[in-house]
């Protein structure tokens, strides 16, 4: 068997306009990567997952940018980025990431992935720990390894295999947009919603074929990331330190998958919240990500072994 193809190089030459995430704004730059961002104090990267675009942050990006330069891209393909044919494997988009904040001059940065986002976010940190001050991941899984057996044991989510097969869902979804992609939003909080014009929003950025099609090219690109993430966790340990936050579905499966490469890890689980974490319960997403992100010393910063958390705790029970 013919081995699969190159990844599409990212691109690295970046230019921006003015731009500030907190007032709904952005910046776009010559390769179409549309990015929010505020511009005070040390930087925070927010890569979000699917059926998103960077307004999955709206209810955070205020509180964060009081301290942080936060900076909120669409991924490849997604929102109002542009839609290469190829290059949505985690490396790819974790070398668009590494790109972006290097643009910026803006590493090293706290870098926080949800759903699709995790993935990249995660190889980032493991390429290029010089640029990652602090991670943080959420409500996904990472690839084959071992640890979510339970999250997976009656097979992966049914949509996973039908985005994956080439050119089937944008056809069939076209026309039926609203209906799939608000099918997810309520899923994803419980029942409770997101608010209108946030729903808009990701409803604009996902109709039509061709923004499908590049939306499910992640998808797509699934088995590439997995054998990017066990290449990179064969030859290095995650030495950032990391935080974990699960909810309903995966709860503590992320954790479970990341506490052998880890060096310094926490982890907890939100109760009575929906995948979607930074729609659902941005209050309670908040009271975790501020004081880890704004740790140099403590129990966030010390090395498994010393005093304080240990590697691996779990400051909250596990969920039933």
């Amino acid at each position: 068997m013919p081995p699969p193809p190159a990844p599409s190089p990212p691109s690295t030459s970046i230019s921006y306009r003015c731009g500030r995430a907190v007032d709904g704004s952005g910046t776009r730059d010559r390769t179409g990567r549309r990015a929010g961002r505020s511009r005070q104090g040390p930087a925070v990267l927010l890569l979000h997952g699917f059926p998103h675009t960077w307004r999955l942050w709206s209810g955070v990006i205020g509180p964060l940018a009081r301290r942080h330069r936060v900076i909120a891209p669409d991924l490849r393909g997604f929102g109002d980025s542009e839609r290469p044919t190829g290059g949505y494997d985690a490396g790819t988009l974790a070398a668009d990431a590494a790109g972006l904040l290097e643009a910026l001059g803006a590493g090293p940065a706290a870098v926080v992935g949800i759903d699709l986002g995790t993935p990249p976010a995660f190889l980032l940190a493991m390429r290029r720990p010089g640029l990652v001050r602090r991670l943080v991941v959420m409500e996904s899984v990472l690839g084959d390894l071992p640890g979510a057996e339970d999250f997976l044991a009656g097979g992966p989510p049914w949509w996973f295999g039908f985005h994956a097969e080439p050119g089937l869902a944008e056809t069939v979804l076209a026309g039926h947009e609203e209906a799939y992609i608000g099918w997810f939003l309520d899923r994803g909080t419980l029942g409770r919603g997101v608010p209108p014009d946030v729903r808009a929003e990701f409803v604009r950025a996902y109709t039509g074929t061709g923004a499908l099609r590049a939306a499910f090219g992640a998808y797509r690109a699934l088995p590439a990331g997995a054998r990017q993430i066990r290449e990179a966790v064969a030859g290095a340990r995650l030495t950032v330190p990391a935080l974990t936050i699960g909810a309903h579905p995966v709860g503590r499966a992320l954790e479970r998958q990341l506490r052998p490469y880890a060096d310094r890890v926490a982890g907890h689980v939100i109760p009575d919240c929906g995948h979607i974490i930074p729609l659902d319960r941005p209050d309670a997403l908040l009271g975790l990500l501020e004081p880890f992100l704004g740790a140099d010393e403590g129990p966030y910063g010390r090395p498994a072994g010393e005093s304080g958390l240990r590697r691996g705790a779990s400051p909250t029970p596990p969920s039933p």
